[in-house]
């Protein structure tokens, strides 16, 4: 149900949607990878105070590869939707 004082819905262009979820996609995905590596930087300086087991090392790889798996792809991701909507914005100036 709709208020009279609701702005008409617009048809939804497709390519803008999936471009959004995308945009969140890698958002949440840079947002994991960083905060893998900053929970690796914890893990480091408890490491550091209480002296490096074999779980504190493997923590830490664990931690660091996980990051990079999905931090990359995110931020390649991010500037591939940033391009597209600069690709977007410089169409519609030259019309």
């Amino acid at each position: 149900m709709t208020s009279p004082s609701d702005p008409p819905s617009l048809p939804l262009d497709p390519v803008l949607v999936r471009r959004d979820s995308l945009r969140r996609l890698a958002r949440l995905g840079q947002r994991l990878g960083y905060l893998a590596f900053v929970a690796s930087l914890v893990v480091f300086a408890a490491g550091l105070a209480s002296g490096f087991s074999g779980r504190v090392a493997t923590s830490l790889v664990v931690l660091l590869v996980a990051g990079s798996i999905v931090l990359a792809p995110a931020i390649v991701l991010h500037y591939a939707v940033r391009a597209a909507d600069d690709e977007d914005r410089d169409t519609d100036r030259r019309h």
